[in-house]
């Protein structure tokens, strides 16, 4: 982790990709969002969410504003090179134009970095596991030329031994394919031990991608580096990132 609180991706990305998760540190926000809150959405103060955006892209010596979404837990896929501004209800973001800075918010749910291998397109996805159920991973790779010429980083997500899910989360997922079940450890009372990390991986491999790094990181169980969701209720949102120069 950076002196900023940021965490890099360990992959071997172009040199002119810029790619980042931040954690919860760094920031200006208070009391359940201390303190890099950059989630508008949860009921922090606006003035310290533009604050900490602001230190994020000075910081993070950022080309651009990164284009916000508004996430529902779907699968859209908002394409930068045509997006005029505002706010649009997507989960994923994708690039193929310099200084376009691609990001998703995440406290638990499985945050996507794509690049290719020439650094000439890049793309964020926000995977909670509906989203991933339902095909973020694959609406995302549909907007590349080329799956076998990417490189993908999954970051800071809920840890394999703290998501607990339900049968039907399983269920979803085994439906898909059967592969799945091996992501999936018995918990007692019906419930499961799900590993979004792998669940990933075996979307990704499925779809063709070769090059997966990263997915060594617990939200939930790291309170001083991550905000969770699920483990606090009210917290704020990390962001992933990524565009190229």
């Amino acid at each position: 982790m950076s002196a900023h609180g940021f965490i890099y991706p360990d992959w071997p990305a172009p040199a002119n990709v810029k790619a980042l998760a931040t954690s919860r540190c760094g920031g200006v926000s208070q009391g359940v969002f201390a303190s890099l809150n950059l989630g508008t959405h949860v009921g922090d103060d606006i003035a310290a969410v533009t604050q900490n955006r602001l230190l994020l892209k000075e910081q993070a010596a950022l080309p651009a504003e990164p284009a916000w979404l508004n996430q529902v837990h779907g699968t859209e896929v908002l394409a930068l090179d045509s997006w005029q501004g505002g706010l649009t209800d997507a989960d994923a973001a994708m690039s193929k134009t310099a200084g376009k800075v691609c990001v998703v918010m995440t406290a638990d749910c499985l945050p996507v970095l794509f690049c290719d291998n020439k650094g000439q397109q890049v793309a964020a996805a926000h995977a909670g596991w509906r989203g991933l159920c339902n095909g973020v991973i694959e609406q995302t790779l549909q907007l590349f030329e080329n799956p076998r010429d990417l490189m993908v980083w999954l970051g800071p997500a809920i840890g394999p031994a703290a998501f607990e899910v339900g049968a039907e989360v399983r269920a979803a997922f085994v439906a898909h394919h059967a592969g799945a079940n091996r992501a999936f450890v018995p918990a007692g009372q019906g419930k499961y031990l799900a590993d979004i990390y792998l669940l990933a991986r075996q979307r990704l491999a499925a779809a063709g991608v070769t090059q997966i790094y990263g997915g060594n990181y617990c939200t939930l169980s790291e309170p001083e580096q991550f905000f969770s969701y699920r483990r606090d209720g009210q917290t704020g949102r990390m962001a992933s990132l990524i565009c190229f120069e």
